[in-house]
């Protein structure tokens, strides 16, 4: 019991004296307190903004606490643009296809204290098929779902390197 306990305060140490931030405080310095979301409709998919919307949303509130508000309210914007997704057969048998990869290509535009900024992100995610139509087309929308969440995170991440690369 006493070594978990000094290993716990060695571990706290360390954090806190080689001056680690997470990267939720990184992010809230890019960006001001009120950040306007919007989400540009895909004509091949529609069905997919308003997840992406409300994903968004939910990031900022909670990864650095940040609000979303109006395009008036808000200084800073974030501009999301999903430009659909292509499936790429990875495995097959006996001439049917059994493993698929989906590639789900998302643009951002954002404008922040540094000032604008585009970035291209696109996610893949790797499925397996069941012989079902109804199946694959469930299937389907989740893939686009999770390559969604995925672009949404590596967005975050790439905000927080540029807030990290414009300190030093």
């Amino acid at each position: 019991m006493l070594n978990k306990l000094f290993l716990f305060f060695i571990v706290i140490l360390f954090f806190t004296g080689c001056g680690y931030k997470p990267s939720s405080y990184a992010i809230a310095t890019v960006f001001d307190d009120a950040i306007f979301v919007e989400v540009e409709v895909s004509g091949a998919e529609p069905e997919n903004a308003p997840f992406v919307k409300d994903e968004l949303n939910r990031m900022i509130y909670l990864r650095f606490k940040g609000r979303v508000a109006s395009k008036e309210e808000a200084k800073n914007y974030i501009k999301v643009r999903y430009e659909g997704s292509d499936f790429t057969p990875l495995a097959y048998k006996d001439g049917y296809i059994t493993h698929y990869r989906i590639n789900v290509r998302v643009y951002f535009d954002m404008l922040t204290k540094e000032g604008k900024s585009t970035k291209t992100i696109t996610a893949f995610v790797d499925r397996d098929i069941q012989s079902s139509s109804l199946t694959f087309s469930t299937l389907r929308t989740q893939a686009i779902k999770i390559g969604l969440e995925k672009a949404l995170d590596e967005f975050f991440a790439y905000v927080s390197v540029i807030s990290m690369s414009n300190k030093s």
